[in-house]
């Protein structure tokens, strides 16, 4: 695959983006990565995602770019299981989301009418 350009995302990336301002508006602030692929599969039947290290290397993406932020949830929430890796969208990943947002409400746009010859 050749390398993509600058400022551009992968359609894994955008989703997720998506699905998380969709929690960020439901009142949550932050997500963990099994909540958002699960998220993804049930609300969007998302075919993008095909493993679970598919999903965290693009959050660790979306981190590096600025989009989400992250941290290890407090050891006192953990009650017997794994600590997890709590994300939260940024300002500038919520801002990318909209945009995105926008642009597929806007749909494709009209090619205009050839001219009869």
């Amino acid at each position: 695959m050749p390398p993509r350009k600058p400022g551009t995302l992968l359609p894994v990336e955008t989703e997720i983006l998506d699905v998380a301002l969709s929690i960020l508006r439901s009142g949550d602030t932050t997500f963990h990565g099994f909540g958002i692929a699960q998220s993804m599969r049930e609300q969007r039947e998302s075919r993008s995602l095909t493993a679970h290290g598919t999903l965290y290397k693009a959050l660790a993406r979306l981190e590096e770019f600025g989009f989400l932020s992250s941290r290890w949830e407090d050891a006192a929430a953990v009650d017997g299981r794994p600590r997890r890796r709590l994300y939260e969208l940024t300002s500038r990943g919520a801002n990318i989301a909209e945009r995105a947002r926008a642009g597929r409400a806007a749909g494709p746009h009209p090619r205009p009418a050839s001219k009869p010859a």
